[in-house]
């Protein structure tokens, strides 16, 4: 089930971070999240597995380990915390009532999906136990003591220790199942008030132990019918009766009679045939060589040839669970399995022919001083729907038989977790969509950032008026392509558009390299600024990086006329401006004031493939490890007569620092 990815997903996240779950999933190559209920390959948890030893560098083993405890408390989590303390009052109970706990989840969930593994526990004189794993899954044996462990611990206060002591192909199972064996050794870590409680629940105690707990109770027994006897009448009267007598000393012991419980058994059987067989309507007792000797009636009005006393068992039925052959052998190892039979087509009547073959789930137990094995059980159906596929009634059922309930309850679980799935499904649905939402909503922020600051595009986003803003010095630069008209009259227009594509990539890209604003690009021209929308004192320095990192570029460029490379001019000014968003339409942030015109003239008189200072930019990288040449007065229009420079290169940062290269 889903369930299973959904936890292993969990555990990636919680202990290793969200990051190592997305790689580790797009390596697997397999989706981001699973539907609970829904069945997938096993191929996608094992693909899971194996990169996640491989992502993580760490042993199969203790990652399936690692998993096996945190899936006891995913399980937990997830609601199953009540179902799973109440499958038995110590371990051994607890594991031998876990194929039971499979069979339900198999009732209410889906019926051919699950394909649960078995286990199957023995005790040792020495208070270890056996524990037998089988798996159609090869591999996953070690989740085993990660979950055991998990549970001895946390319900019943003690550690253990499992090791593997046999490997083998499974050959009693007609499954051909993976047959682990781990030795299972505890030793208990809980407190002293819980010492007393819980030697009453541990009752796969060795036999040593049994036999002194029998003489605790045997002299608990003595000493409180000593105090009955001093405490006199007004406790316990001369004249009582033995079961008052007997409760008063199970009321002085508080109940510690209880441990040394023996029931007691009539005579003789006080029940006629005919009433048992009409009690118990699907039951069944056979002998070793599986002839039967008794069938209930509803039984035998669904498969008459059970009226044949002496027919052999295994030629009406075959078994479904555990997969084991059908010998009593077999069937006595598994004794403590839920047995599921199912009727043989070809020895049915002919009215169930078309109809689903009938199962049959029960206990199985040997009656020794008849040699004969009793199955006790019900049929397993699961809705109204299957009871109506076989042409059943309730009343079929025996009304003791809480299978009726079952049915009726389950009918309606069903329709809940049908409702369950797809309220599951819309919400996996509406997840990728918020997923893809937010994609989408990056990718135009991201678009949006590009035409604007992101704090202006931010303020307009929320509906605000954005006020312009004054910059007290900030620098501008502006680049243009020498003999660009020229070079428009020569070629087609495409040409063009890939010269100018080509040479503003690697100009946007340096925008990033060195921090600068890129403001505009009108045609051929070029214009960055350092200092605004965000003011750094190092505005200077960073456009006059990138105006080197310009020149380098734009070599890498062809003129589509020549083949030669490009030439460009650029010219940079620093000053003060006033910066602002300019219409609501397509709206641009823009600079205003004299700064923006002598960057300009700076650019329009400079020189090709030079770039241009003026002289109070010039002022501002004087210090800075730049390397600058004078170029004298020159006349700038409408400025009159100015005093400036070229900039040569930077003396410290090589060319691949200045072009952002690894």
């Amino acid at each position: 089930y889903g369930f299973i990815n959904t936890c292993l997903k969990s555990l990636v996240i919680e202990k290793y971070g969200e990051e190592t779950w997305e790689k580790l999933r797009l390596q697997a190559g397999v989706q981001d999240s699973f539907l609970t209920f829904e069945v997938y390959k096993d191929e996608i948890t094992m693909q899971l597995i194996d990169k996640a030893c491989k992502i993580l560098g760490v042993p199969a083993d203790t990652v399936l380990r690692e998993f096996g405890e945190y899936f006891f408390e995913f399980c937990k989590r997830s609601g199953y915390d009540h179902m799973l303390r109440t499958l038995g009052g110590n371990l051994y109970e607890f594991i031998e009532n876990l194929d039971a706990l499979h069979s339900y989840l198999v009732f209410v969930c889906s019926p051919q999906e699950m394909n649960a593994p078995s286990f199957r526990v023995e005790k040792n004189e020495d208070g270890s136990m056996h524990l037998h794993y089988y798996s159609d899954r090869r591999g996953l044996c070690h989740i085993v003591p990660g979950i055991i462990g998990a549970a001895a611990q946390d319900f019943f206060n003690i550690e253990i220790s499992m090791e593997i002591v046999n490997q083998t192909e499974e050959e009693e199972r007609t499954g051909k199942k993976e047959h682990i064996v781990f030795l299972v050794t505890q030793s208990p870590v809980f407190s002293y008030k819980r010492r007393s409680e819980f030697s009453c629940s541990s009752r796969y105690l060795a036999d040593s132990e049994k036999q002194r707990e029998n003489q605790l109770n045997k002299e608990e027994l003595e000493k409180a019918k000593n105090a009955i006897r001093d405490r006199g009448s007004s406790v316990c009267p001369v004249k009582k009766s033995h079961w008052k007598t007997i409760r008063g000393i199970i009321t002085l012991g508080k109940g510690k009679l209880l441990r040394g419980f023996d029931p007691v058994y009539p005579k003789s059987l006080w029940i006629d045939t005919k009433t048992f067989c009409n009690g118990l309507p699907f039951h069944m007792v056979f002998d070793k060589e599986l002839r039967v000797k008794q069938a209930g009636v509803s039984i035998q009005k669904i498969v008459p040839g059970l009226q044949t006393m002496g027919i052999c068992l295994d030629h009406y039925f075959s078994i479904i669970h555990p997969e084991v052959p059908f010998t009593i052998s077999s069937i006595q190892k598994f004794i403590n399995s839920q047995f599921v039979f199912q009727t043989r087509r070809e020895m049915m009547p002919e009215s169930w022919k078309q109809r689903p073959m009938l199962e049959l789930r029960g206990q199985m137990m040997w009656m020794e001083s008849l040699q004969c094995m009793l199955y006790l059980c019900s049929p397993l159906l699961r809705t109204l729907h299957e009871l109506e596929e076989r042409q059943m009634h309730i009343a079929d059922i025996a009304p003791h038989d809480v299978t009726r309930d079952l049915i009726l309850l389950n009918q309606q679980r069903l329709a809940e977790m049908e409702l369950s799935n797809q309220l599951e499904r819309k919400k996996e649905e509406l997840r990728i969509l918020s997923k893809h939402l937010e994609e989408e909503k990056k990718k135009t922020e991201a678009l949006l950032y590009a035409m604007l600051p992101q704090h202006v595009a931010n303020q307009l986003k929320e509906g605000k008026r954005v006020e312009a803003g004054e910059f007290q010095e900030c620098t501008i630069l502006f680049s243009d392509v020498v003999t660009f008209t020229n070079i428009c009259a020569q070629c087609e227009p495409i040409q063009i558009v890939l010269m100018l594509n080509s040479m503003y990539l690697q100009f946007d890209r340096l925008t990033t390299v060195h921090d600068v604003y890129k403001v505009e690009t009108i045609g051929d021209a070029y214009m960055v600024v350092g200092g605004v929308p965000v003011p750094v004192p190092t505005h200077a320095e960073r456009v006059a990086n990138f105006a080197l990192g310009m020149i380098i570029a734009a070599k890498g460029v062809q003129n589509p006329v020549t083949g030669n490379p490009i030439q460009i001019r650029v010219g940079i000014h620093t000053g003060p401006v006033l910066a602002g968003v300019v219409g609501e339409k397509m709206p641009r942030y823009c600079l205003f004031g004299d700064t923006v015109n002598i960057a300009s003239r700076m650019e329009s008189h400079g020189v090709p493939s030079k770039i241009h200072l003026s002289s109070s930019a010039y002022q501002c990288l004087k210090y800075k490890n730049f390397e600058m040449t004078e170029r004298g007065e020159i006349e700038v229009k409408g400025k009159g007569k100015m005093h400036t420079y070229f900039l040569i290169r930077n003396k410290t940062a090589t060319e691949n620092e200045i072009m952002g290269r690894p």
